[in-house]
């Protein structure tokens, strides 16, 4: 199947691996999981130390497989990026014509096939959804144009431009079903060696003619667009869903691939966009033009499905009016010969829908970004992911809230998100997820965990070094989330990852240096978006969201190994990753966003989730303690300040990000836009909140009671 890719044990090549130098592949060569013949690195220009382009328009690229998968999955991410003055461009690498049928699900007419008229329906409801998100009338005139892609290919391409803000769609149309063997287009792309896929013409398009693609023209399509767009941020669909075993009715209910949480051609288009990063970084590297300077995000799909829905009323609200115009109606007098949408999905169905796609927004690679380290000097420093490589940058004095330029540190192709620790000697360790490989046709598609550790605070860093997987076998290794790791008293250093049974395992590093073993820490099935802390005994905690409620994996005394936590009151559920503070009474607060009604968890919870945010006490009693009003909605962050007390951060309904300081609440209405969630951190002036704009630079925003309530660069 799609999903498993297979699950054959090829050997284990690399997709142009963008940062393994022979240094590097011999660390990652030591991993705890063999790594036979892994891409050795022989490009000098994949080494470390790299220029980083910067300094340029914040441009939002989305490939995804459908229309309207940015509507369902990607809002309302896209829409604040979009108001936050980014540049559009939404990459749809099918045509979205299905079997032709387009009607109102009520509709009891007879069926009407007719591939080339609903792809361009589809079509027409992405440029009204797109419209309204511009705040222009529905029906308004874009221009259409044709774009002469890498390997003599074509697409058609949309236009529209107003007030400064700019759209673009650019329909690569590829079919969504072949004859051959009955498959379905992207995921037999993606595997089979031979096969050629063709490109449906939609009506009405400027488009006439249109060469089928192979895997690797595609590959090299898409390094050939970001090449074109120079993307700030690409958005992706999930490469790698979670395994998820239902009925064979169940599933074809659920519109999901067999064995995994989400529709085939998903993965596929998240696969092909993956692969097209990483040519388009190894080309750029290797024609000595530098590290494309682009954060990336991938997004959960048909997951939301199955988890607590995260979205409050007004976000969830604006969210769904976007897909309304989407969905369109046979009525309406748009003047497109195809038709006027999406008529599956026009009106309420969105909101209708018992799946609930539509209710939550959730990533892939969860967490907040970039790391935050203090240099031995006072500055700053952050680290992140750009161009696929890990990245430094370091503020230019102490307290400035300004970066000096991104230093390359290598190590790619990582996931978005990285994990890190600081070490008692001020030395900073970062987790990375590496794709180890991503290759159709048959070839290996490996994940593992990396490390990066500092030579001395402050200073400059030892090779990369492999930390394996804690799963066998390419399909089940592929599973695992993003690392998250905690430094103890006692000098060891815990890193935990979500695994493929939904749950956690972890690896411990010893004071020498010297790592154990991955164990499995048992417990229930949970969510990606761990948190973890030490207590003021020294023990170490780790929390994640489950179903019904938070669950827990704490020591009995400090240098023990941890279990599941049984005991007690559960804590109340989290639809988002929870964020655990250390108390100077040796207690934990957990503060995180709540559902209100807790009946309304997941499945078909239609009612507006209206999750608020809570404050509840770790220890056992299970005690709330009152929160002030922090509407919003996303994960939060959270740590105590000497002269502040409780901080708090999080993104308000508008995707603003907020912060609680002691009784006042703040709001940072300048600067770029974040991705994803910043990062919330103490510094020896007080609390800062650190982001990474859409714009690929960070920004500082000082919170300390003697800041002023809004300080941003960026």
């Amino acid at each position: 199947m799609f999903g498993a890719f297979r699950q054959r044990r090829p050997s284990r090549r690399a997709v142009l691996g963008t940062a393994a130098t022979t240094g590097l592949a011999a660390a990652l060569g030591a991993c705890s999981v063999p790594s036979s013949q892994r891409h050795r690195g022989d490009n000098p220009t994949a080494a470390p130390g790299q220029p980083v382009s910067a300094g340029r328009r914040a441009v939002l690229m989305q490939i995804v497989a459908h229309p309207d998968d940015d509507l369902y999955f990607m809002n309302p991410d896209t829409q604040h990026a979009l108001d936050g003055g980014a540049k559009i461009v939404s990459v749809y690498l099918t045509g979205g014509e299905a079997n032709g049928d387009n009607r109102v699900v009520s509709d009891p007419s007879d069926r009407v096939y007719n591939k080339a008229a609903y792809s361009s329906a589809r079509h027409q409801g992405l440029r009204q959804a797109y419209a309204s998100l511009l705040g222009l009338p529905l029906f308004t005139p874009w221009q259409k144009s044709i774009l002469d892609l890498r390997g003599g290919h074509r697409a058609e391409v949309n236009t529209l431009v107003h007030n400064g803000r700019h759209a673009e769609l650019v329909f690569l149309n590829t079919a969504m079903h072949t004859l051959r063997g009955g498959r379905m287009g992207l995921p037999s792309l993606w595997e089979d060696r031979a096969l050629s896929l063709p490109v449906v013409i939609a009506e009405g398009s400027p488009l006439r003619a249109a060469a089928p693609y192979t895997y690797d023209e595609l590959v090299e399509v898409i390094a050939g667009l970001l090449d074109t767009y120079a993307p700030t941020l690409v958005q992706t669909l999930d490469p790698d869903p979670d395994i998820q075993h239902s009925t064979e009715k169940a599933r074809q209910h659920d519109s999901e691939q067999p064995g995994y949480a989400d529709h085939a051609d998903h993965t596929a288009a998240a696969s092909f966009a993956w692969a097209g990063m990483v040519r388009h970084v190894a080309q750029a590297t290797r024609d000595r033009k530098g590290v494309p300077g682009f954060a990336a995000t991938s997004y959960r799909a048909y997951y939301n499905r199955h988890w607590p829905k995260n979205l409050p009323p007004a976000v969830l609200a604006e969210k769904a009016a976007h897909l309304k115009p989407y969905g369109g109606a046979p009525d309406w007098q748009c003047g497109n010969p195809g038709g006027c949408g999406d008529y599956n999905v026009g009106g309420k169905r969105p909101l209708t829908n018992w799946k609930g796609w539509v209710r939550s927004t959730h990533y892939r690679f969860p967490g907040p970004r970039p790391v935050v380290g203090n240099e031995p000097d006072g500055r700053l420093a952050a680290y992140g992911v750009l161009g696929l490589r890990a990245v430094r940058w370091r503020e230019t004095a102490p307290g400035s809230g300004r970066f000096g330029a991104a230093d390359d540190l290598g190590g790619g192709p990582l996931a978005p998100v990285l994990g890190g620790a600081a070490l008692k000697d001020g030395r900073q360790l970062l987790f990375g997820l590496r794709f180890a490989a991503i290759a159709g046709r048959s070839g290996a598609n490996t994940r593992e965990v990396v490390l990066l550790e500092q030579a001395s605070p402050g200073g400059a860093f030892r090779a990369w070094r492999g930390l394996g997987n804690p799963e066998l076998g390419d399909d089940r290794g592929r599973r695992i989330g993003s690392p998250v790791a905690v430094a103890a008293p006692d000098s060891r250093v815990h890193l935990f990852v979500r695994n493929a049974d939904k749950g956690v395992s972890t690896r411990v590093r010893d004071a020498d240096g010297s790592w154990g073993p991955w164990v499995a820490l048992g417990g229930e099935t949970v969510q990606d978006g761990l948190g973890a802390t030490v207590d003021a005994q020294g023990r170490v905690h780790v929390f994640a969201p489950g179903y019904d409620f938070v669950h827990h994996w704490t020591q009995d005394a400090p240098g023990q190994p941890l279990a599941y936590v049984k005991r007690g009151p559960r804590l109340p559920l989290a639809v988002d990753a929870p964020t655990p503070v250390g108390l100077p009474d040796g207690g934990v607060q957990l503060l995180y966003r709540t559902l209100t009604d807790p009946r309304k968890t997941k499945g078909k919870g239609l009612a507006p989730a209206d999750p608020r945010l809570v404050s509840v006490r770790a220890d056992g009693t299970g005690r709330t303690a009152p929160t002030k009003p922090f509407d919003g909605y996303g994960p939060v962050g959270a740590l105590m300040a000497p002269k502040d007390g409780l901080v708090v951060l999080g993104k308000d309904q508008k995707g603003r990000v907020q912060a609680l300081v002691g009784d006042e609440r703040r709001i940072r209405t300048q600067g770029v836009v974040p991705v994803d969630s910043p990062t919330l951190h103490l510094t020896a002036r007080g609390p800062v909140a650190v982001g990474l704009g859409v714009d690929g630079a960070p920004w500082v925003w000082a919170l300390g009671s003697a800041a002023p309530p809004i300080r941003a660069a960026g």
